[in-house]
């Protein structure tokens, strides 16, 4: 085989680390966010965190300027404009926006280093108590069967096992204990199955005829409790429809997970990356200021900056002012597009900002892509894990956008406005004819949306309500 030389020409797409890392910024979440500052900080001694009381601008000697076209503080001028709204600056200038681990409401959160778990929670009630080394062995054992929910997960046959055997532990023994830790708070804990569990939170009610009704609901008819049919409860213990629907009342009162009351994961704090307010008639989006640290270029290092010097610190001087440079720029890039796709989601769903979510628009990524002359991919980025504080509440940016849905006359319906729909029909409904999917079909198509049968069960599936004959109060 004769080996030759070609000389071929083409084109092939590369991905500078530069676009890399405003790719991987812009899909962060805000608490990545600053955990990645923080690392990049740590790693380039060039950069530092703006003191707030120190007023003097981080700027470059002319002998540390980047060649013209390269310098981005020239581009960042475009940022630098103020946004004033409720008293609130919002500086979007060459410096990052400064740091809050929660959206500014005046309430401090809550350390999830003091919350306490359910088992913690049982462990000091025991505590307060004089036990012996057997039942103290006993509490130990039964509070570790113990769910998250509250309810015991092993028989005191299983318990008693797991016991040592020169303790001759009776189950007797073990109920006594086990009756003990059923009257400790949360009321329900230790319970065998949901029936106790109603029993024993009754048992704490104060003693009336509603209560002493609705504890003989739970033990002699419970099935027909759980299948709602009121009229065969009445009928086999006596009592008229409206004494056992106040019974069933008290019994709907109680809570079905008692462990649940007990916090056993820390809470999460949702920090709203974009603000939506409503000024002078007109809805304004505003990027969080407090969101992560400021940053800047620090001046004595970049001074030490020499062009003509090839020395190894000097390099190294020059290189993490690139880097540095080009982290912020970035940073700015990632403002940037997060603005420019909020504003826009505002301004496709104002009515949903105005009326609720019956008017949400249907709208999907690549119509904003389109109109902010980006890629999909790049509008899916910027708004995952990404939130809007709005008067309505915070929402995910990406819960704006839905499916469409054709109606009678030829225009889109969201599925969003239409799940909003649905539930309003059936909490409206009469809890005795329940609107079954068939019915609610007919109802939206009365209002011009047009939709399968299996489309409304999904959606109403989507909602976690049940079907009709589930939601039927029978009198």
């Amino acid at each position: 085989m004769k080996q030759n030389l070609q000389l071929r020409l083409g084109q092939q797409l590369s991905m500078t680390p530069q676009l890399q890392q405003a790719i991987k910024l812009l899909q962060l979440s805000s608490l990545d966010l600053q955990a990645e500052i923080q690392q990049f900080i740590e790693n380039n001694p060039l950069l530092e965190f703006k003191d707030d009381n120190n007023t003097a601008n981080s700027q470059q000697t002319d002998a540390t300027s980047p060649p013209a076209g390269e310098n981005p503080d020239a581009e960042y001028d475009r940022y630098q404009q103020t946004l004033t709204s409720d008293g609130v600056q919002w500086n979007t200038g060459s410096e990052y926006p400064a740091d809050s681990s929660s959206y500014n409401t005046g309430d401090k959160p809550i350390d999830s280093a003091t919350e306490e778990n359910l088992r913690e929670h049982l462990y000091s009630q025991v505590n307060t108590m004089q036990l012996s080394s057997n039942d103290q062995l006993i509490a130990d054992a039964l509070i570790n069967a113990i769910d998250d929910d509250g309810y015991l997960s092993m028989d005191t046959g299983e318990i008693c096992s797991t016991l040592p055997e020169d303790l001759e532990i009776t189950n007797d023994e073990i109920d006594v204990v086990l009756n003990m830790i059923q009257h400790f708070d949360p009321t329900g804990v230790g319970a065998r199955d949901l029936r106790e569990c109603l029993l024993l939170q009754l048992s704490q009610l104060p003693v009336n005829q509603e209560r002493q009704l609705a504890s003989h609901i739970v033990m002699d008819h419970f099935d027909s409790l759980c299948h709602k049919d009121y009229a065969r409860i009445s009928k086999d213990s006596g009592h008229s429809t409206e004494e056992v629907q106040r019974a069933v009342a008290t019994i709907q009162h109680l809570s079905p997970r008692p462990g649940s009351r007990i916090s056993t994961i820390p809470t999460e704090y949702i920090t709203p990356d974009v603000l939506v307010r409503k000024i002078k008639g007109r809805w304004q989006t505003m990027l969080n200021a407090d969101l992560s640290p400021r940053i800047r270029i620090n001046d004595y290092y970049a001074s030490l900056v020499r062009r003509a010097d090839d020395s190894r610190d000097n390099q190294f001087l020059k290189n993490n002012l690139q880097e540095a440079r080009w982290f912020i720029k970035s940073l700015q890039n990632r403002n940037d597009t997060l603005l420019k796709v909020a504003t826009l989601i505002v301004q496709q769903q104002q009515d949903f900002l105005e009326h609720g979510e019956e008017y949400m628009k249907p709208l999907v990524l690549r119509d904003i892509a389109e109109a902010v002359d980006m890629h999909e991919s790049t509008i899916s980025r910027a708004t995952t894990q990404k939130y809007m504080h709005t008067p309505r509440g915070i929402y995910e940016l990406k819960y704006f956008f839905s499916s469409h849905v054709s109606t009678t006359n030829g225009g889109d319906f969201s599925s969003t406005a239409i799940r909003a729909i649905i539930k309003k029909l059936i909490t409206a409904e009469d809890d005795r004819k329940p609107f079954s999917d068939s019915k609610l079909v007919q109802l939206l198509e009365q209002r011009g949306i047009k939709v399968a049968r299996r489309t409304v069960a999904k959606y109403r599936e989507s909602l976690l309500i049940p079907p009709s004959n589930e939601r039927r109060l029978r009198a």
